[in-house]
């Protein structure tokens, strides 16, 4: 495998180069941009070179006070509480042209902030985000209630019982997004809860906080109240910590690891206060004899390779019927040594580097620690670029399903594929893990995949396709991939009480 890999900082839009010069980032709080109560600040870096990119407030306790605080005023202010649907619609449609009118500079800062290639941010994830907010644009003016006929007993003669439901905003909701896709993430969780009339305080990531940061400025311009969205950056045993714990916060929404989604549950459990979790994944993918095998190879590829690796639905568990083992395990090679490694601003590369050295480090812990149990590394396995941070795409074979790297989340563009021979037994394996996530199945028959569908422990599978996302489609983890949902109606579910009215007239 040969790539060629140029580190360099492209020529950047002017309003990213005026972004990143303007000085230290600062926190949005009731509207207003200020520095950390203590004054401190953390660095974030291009992963591919290592420059800084900008100094961001170091929120802390007090800071993350102000903005629940802040929240909680808005959550009942007029300018919020009393906006109509219509208007609250508009609002968040609003949002949606002003990330559209910035897509090309908003996917800049993602690929400086977090890696990824040109062609992911500004073609996949910024869209993503703005459909996110098209969609929930449109339910504010669908939030229903209902009349509810009775039978009670105790009902006085000549009264009459009139009861109705009303569904309102659960409160503060503090968002807490993570690293891998900045800013889809954190409108996956924006756009459902202002759509509900819930208020928030984001916490975006300490590895990738600048987009969020850009957001917050486009939402202030797009007319959003103060205080109904505060952005805390930080880390997250300081500023993430302290905004889980605090009373004022009515729900949590987490996407990150499962260790610390384990840690929210136990820690808001005393409480009863809401939670919405999604959390790690080893999606398996099962490769029938009777599949498009060119489309399956594709289709893997891309759902293991692509942002490297470091999405929670990779394809990161192949388990291909053995008449198609060889064939699929020659073509994931091939369409992984094809890619081009680049700076995330190299619009000729295919794969940017991973978020950091230390994730680069963890992805090679595993390879290496195959490799002394006897796994076989088709193509790939080596880290690439001047700070190693540039992770080559992998397939492996030779793996056993006891194995670690069968096991946990690796968060890299690591394969592992294993032949199979029988229907039942690749349905155990694939369900011999504590996540469930996502699943995909390959193969021609309509009722075997439907069969198959049927007996995946998962909250989602694909059929013939792989990592195919979108705002209307439920997304959530079975086992310990998490807990609730996030998209369609059910994700504006988690935002969303309802109230039991009953009158005596």
């Amino acid at each position: 495998m040969n790539h060629t890999i140029r580190p360099q900082r492209p020529n950047l839009d002017p309003a990213v180069a005026a972004f990143l010069d303007a000085g230290p980032q600062r926190l949005l709080i009731d509207g207003t941009w200020r520095a950390a109560s203590s004054g401190e600040t953390f660095q974030t870096r291009d992963p591919a070179t290592g420059a800084l990119l900008a100094e961001v407030a170091r929120a802390t306790e007090a800071d993350v006070d102000a903005a629940v605080t802040a929240a909680s005023r808005a959550l009942r202010a007029p300018e919020w509480a009393d906006m109509t649907p219509a208007a609250r619609g508009a609002l968040l449609w609003r949002i949606a042209d002003l990330i559209e009118a910035h897509a090309d500079e908003l996917a800049q800062l993602e690929s400086l902030d977090q890696g990824k290639a040109w062609r992911t941010s500004r073609f996949g994830e910024i869209p993503a985000a703005i459909n996110q907010f098209r969609y929930y644009s449109g339910w504010p003016t669908k939030i229903l209630g209902q009349t509810i006929p009775t039978s009670l007993s105790r009902t006085p003669p000549g009264k009459k019982v009139f009861a109705y439901t009303v569904r309102e905003p659960v409160g503060v909701v503090a968002a807490i997004v993570p690293w891998n896709s900045p800013l889809l993430m954190a409108s996956m969780k924006l756009a459902p809860a202002l759509a509900a009339g819930c208020t928030v305080v984001l916490k975006p990531a300490e590895d990738t906080p600048l987009t969020a940061l850009r957001l917050g400025q486009l939402l202030v311009e797009a007319g959003v109240p103060d205080g109904v969205v505060n952005i805390v950056t930080g880390y997250g045993a300081e500023a993430g910590s302290a905004l889980a714990a605090h009373p004022g916060v009515a729900k949590i929404t987490f996407t990150g690891s499962t260790v610390v989604g384990k840690q929210l549950a136990a820690s808001t459990g005393a409480d009863l206060r809401r939670l919405t979790l999604e959390l790690g994944g080893k999606s398996p993918s099962i490769v029938m004899p009777d599949a498009d095998l060119d489309a399956a190879v594709e289709g893997i590829s891309r759902g293991i390779f692509d942002n490297g690796g470091q999405v929670c639905v990779a394809s990161a568990r192949v388990y291909a019927h053995r008449d198609v083992y060889d064939r699929l395990v020659a073509g994931m090679a091939s369409y992984g040594s094809a890619l081009r490694l680049g700076h995330g601003l190299d619009t000729e590369a295919d794969l940017g580097p991973l978020v950091s050295a230390r994730q680069a480090e963890r992805v090679d812990d595993f390879i290496r620690e195959g490799a002394a149990d006897g796994i076989e590394v088709v193509t790939g396995g080596r880290r690439e670029g001047p700070l190693g941070t540039f992770f080559e795409p992998t397939v492996l074979t030779g793996v056993r399903e006891d194995m670690r790297i069968m096991r946990e989340e690796i968060f890299g563009p690591v394969a592992a594929v294993v032949p199979f021979d029988d229907l039942d037994e690749v349905l155990g394996w694939a369900n011999d893990t504590r996540y469930g996530l996502a699943a995909s199945v390959w193969t021609e028959g309509l009722s075997s995949a439907h069969r198959i569908a049927s007996r995946l422990q998962s909250g989602t599978v694909w059929i013939n396709c792989h990592s195919f996302l979108g705002p209307e489609l439920p997304k959530g983890g079975h086992k310990e991939s998490g807990w609730g949902y996030e998209n369609g109606s059910q994700g504006l579910e988690n935002y969303l009480e309802t109230k039991t009215v009953v009158a005596l007239l």
